[in-house]
């Protein structure tokens, strides 16, 4: 009797782990069909894989996320939503001293977003600079900081110098166990003896050691957002691709086939005990 006893308890507990990543995955769902989204920002969801993708990080609505560098607000029209209610969104975007005027645009034009809509309401607008010195979150605070295909924008800056600083806040950032979501332009590790600094591509086994470095340990990888058919070698970088076009109508053909750039998915995890 104390045999089935146990073994009832354990498939209960195995039923309710089950129903909750099945509650999380169609909460996740709901959000990105969500009516506020753009035509725009969905059509790229075939490309970008949304749900497949904050799944696999372990974004539920209960989690406080950091997203660094939200840009004109991809994901922000599906994290808002979701963790809207039960959960916590930093939106971590250019400094308000930022010096250029690209920076300053973008920052107002993500603000003007967010007050146009109530959805946004509870998002929480902080900075990030690759050169360091801003609070994206408070310390220990976050479940999950997410960053999406930014890595090689800090790389171009100060290489390894900016990864590292970058890395080391997300680390002060998330509470132990917590959880950074990494995705990026990947370039093959063939590739590592060209002049790839500048191409908006990035070695995965390069991200992986500097995350290291900065007190991470590699939790897991996904294929959802591979392309194989992405060679990473096109002429202007990884933008000859959609939806930026560099090289505008030359060979755009081409690179429709192609689709957007093959992408690395790390699920990073800070150790819950050092």
């Amino acid at each position: 009797m104390k045999a089935l006893t146990s073994l009832v308890v354990i498939s209960s507990l195995f039923a309710l782990s089950s129903f909750n990543v099945t509650a999380d995955t169609a909460a996740i769902q709901a959000a990105v069909d969500n009516q506020v989204r753009s035509a725009t920002n969905k059509a790229r969801d075939q490309y970008r894989h949304p749900v497949e993708t904050l799944s696999f990080f372990g974004v539920t609505p209960q989690s406080t996320v950091v997203e660094i560098s939200p840009g004109g607000g991809w994901y922000t029209e599906i994290l808002a939503p979701l963790l809207q209610q039960q959960g916590k969104y930093y939106a971590a975007h250019q400094p308000k001293d930022a010096k250029s005027e690209y920076a300053q645009k973008s920052r107002a034009d993500y603000l003007a977003k967010l007050a146009a809509n109530p959805v946004y309401s509870k998002v929480e607008v902080t900075e990030f600079s690759a050169a360091g010195g801003k609070q994206i979150a408070p310390a220990g605070s976050a479940d999950v900081v997410l960053t999406f295909r930014n890595l090689h924008n800090w790389y171009m800056a100060k290489g390894d110098e900016s990864l590292l600083t970058a890395f080391k806040s997300f680390h002060t950032a998330l509470k132990p166990g917590g959880v950074l979501g990494v995705v990026e332009h990947r370039l093959p590790e063939s590739k590592l003896n060209t002049d790839w600094q500048k191409s908006g591509y990035m070695p995965q086994s390069l991200v992986i050691k500097l995350a290291e470095q900065a007190g991470f340990v590699l939790d897991g990888s996904s294929e959802v957002n591979a392309n194989p058919k992405d060679t990473a070698d096109h002429p202007g970088g990884v933008w000859a691709l959609p939806p930026t076009y560099t090289n505008k109508e030359q060979d755009k053909a081409k690179y429709q086939a192609i689709g957007e750039s093959d992408r690395m998915t790390l699920k990073f995890r800070k150790p819950a005990t050092k």
